[in-house]
């Protein structure tokens, strides 16, 4: 269709090829095909000029209107890489959730009225494609290779009890995380020590909830310490790395790159303080 109306608009076969940058042959081809599969002639062709049948009328107006709808599309998806509009979601761990992406959003997109957030706190690495994501914030680094991935970030794994215990830390009750073993070795003052999990989680919340209420000890990301009175670290554990990942690979929405890089922002300020 583009093809058939460079021919109309340029006014002869010449000048079509050549702004097309085509043999006149091929082009000739191409409406021949063009007529052949709409079983009626579009273009009455002489030596010296050429015209239009009623057919081939009707069918360059047509034409003419995909045309505009086909620009409306095009311009709408560039605008949407420019100016940020439409639904953004974005899905991380409660540890980071509340105290990082969450004030980092809220102040990028507080003002826009044209963007929607969906926000799905979850410890699941979800997939991205089949659940609609749009940016995912995972502690540890993804083995998706069809993911695009870059760390943000870290924090470090605290080993933390309740500032009104006075137990042991040999003889104190593990709170492991749910992906966490039976047994768990941590190296507490410089000795290896092997705790058995007397009770479970699936969020950060209830392993701070449960330390509190002195129910035993468990890990707690550094970055959540200033934030909950009544618990205490007893040795820094490890380092985890955070990292930002999206499923697209060609352009990536604007609204993706802002809030990747306001989340990034926020955790270096969260980091420093």
């Amino acid at each position: 269709m583009m093809l058939f109306m460079t021919i109309v608009e340029s006014g002869s076969m010449t000048k079509a090829a050549e702004k097309l940058n085509l043999s006149k042959s091929v082009l000739s081809q191409h409406l021949k095909q063009l007529e052949i599969e709409l079983s009626t002639t579009l273009l009455k062709r002489t030596t010296r000029r050429q015209s239009l049948t009623s057919a081939g009328e009707q069918f360059y107006r047509q034409c003419c209107k995909l045309q505009v709808i086909l620009d409306q599309a095009w311009d709408e998806i560039l605008i949407q890489q420019q100016v940020p509009k439409g639904k953004l979601t974005v899905t991380a761990p409660h540890a980071l959730m509340d105290i990082l992406v969450l004030p980092a959003l809220t102040r990028t997109f507080s003002h826009l009225e044209d963007v929607s957030l969906e926000l799905i706190c979850s410890e699941s690495k979800l997939d991205l494609m089949s659940h609609g994501i749009d940016l995912a914030i995972r502690v540890g680094e993804s083995n998706d290779s069809s993911y695009r991935q870059k760390r943000i970030g870290e924090f470090r794994d605290v080993l933390c009890q309740s500032i009104d215990s006075d137990v042991k830390i040999e003889d104190a009750h593990y709170i492991a995380n749910h992906w966490q073993p039976e047994y768990v070795t941590h190296n507490v003052k410089g000795e290896d020590v092997c705790f058995e999990a007397k009770h479970k989680t699936n969020t950060i919340q209830q392993t701070i909830a449960l330390i509190k209420a002195n129910m035993g000890i468990g890990l707690v990301p550094d970055i959540l310490l200033n934030y909950h009175s009544g618990i205490k670290a007893i040795e820094y554990i490890s380092v985890m790395n955070v990292y930002a990942l999206h499923p697209y690979s060609g352009a990536v929405p604007i609204t993706v790159t802002m809030a990747q890089e306001a989340i990034k922002e926020d955790f270096a300020s969260l980091m420093s303080d």
